[in-house]
């Protein structure tokens, strides 16, 4: 790995194309497993918290490399674009983990103005908002899914109720993986009646 400074402080680079080969490789088999898990269809949210440092074995925020947070875009939208499902990208805690997403996909949302940096929002939010048509950056979310990417706690951008994921693919590079889905909640107690196809998840629209 070598070392680059800019404006933020210091960042890194891969050396290795094969470790990028493989993260991009993990990163999709993840996407895959949790579109299935989720039931995601078109027209949905993932919300992606990601930590580049973590998957080259790092401390989360010590090593933000871009072109691991460009691989692991990659091989998420690898799976996502196709099926019309839209990411999410968090930034990191500098920038109060704001979401970095396609305009198209928050209609009439209110957004916010800040470009994220590999160390001021992320070398993944990064990635995700120069590889964006139309990025746009919002303060928080509701997201129909979710993929931690070595301990970057996304739940406070998913919809009620968050249900966790077991993936097989639980890494990407170093970095643990965490997944979840979400479903409507139950109400009423126990004199209600409810749809079961709801425990899966919100329908389609």
């Amino acid at each position: 790995m070598k070392e680059v400074f800019d404006m933020a402080g210091t960042i890194h680079e891969a050396d290795s194309p094969e470790l990028l080969a493989q993260i991009r490789q993990e990163a999709a088999q993840a996407a895959s497993e949790l579109v299935e898990a989720a039931k995601l269809h078109r027209g949905q949210i993932v919300v992606i918290g990601c930590s580049s440092s973590e998957a080259v074995g790092k401390k989360v925020g010590s090593w933000s490399t871009p072109e691991v947070g460009q691989a692991i875009y990659d091989g998420l939208a690898s799976i996502f674009d196709p099926l019309g499902i839209y990411l999410a990208a968090q930034c990191c805690e500098h920038l109060n983990r704001a979401l970095i997403v396609e305009r198209e996909a928050v209609p009439g949302a209110d957004i916010v103005n800040v470009v994220p940096q590999p160390k001021a929002g992320g070398s993944f939010a990064t990635a995700a908002y120069h590889t964006f048509r139309h990025p746009v950056a919002l303060e928080e979310i509701r997201a129909d899914a979710g993929l931690d990417i070595g301990g970057t706690l996304i739940g406070m951008h998913l919809k009620k109720v968050a249900v966790p994921v077991r993936l097989t693919q639980n890494h990407i590079g170093e970095a643990m993986v965490l997944a979840a889905r979400v479903r409507p909640k139950f109400i009423g107690g126990e004199r209600a009646a409810y749809d079961p196809a709801l425990k899966d998840g919100y329908p389609e629209e």
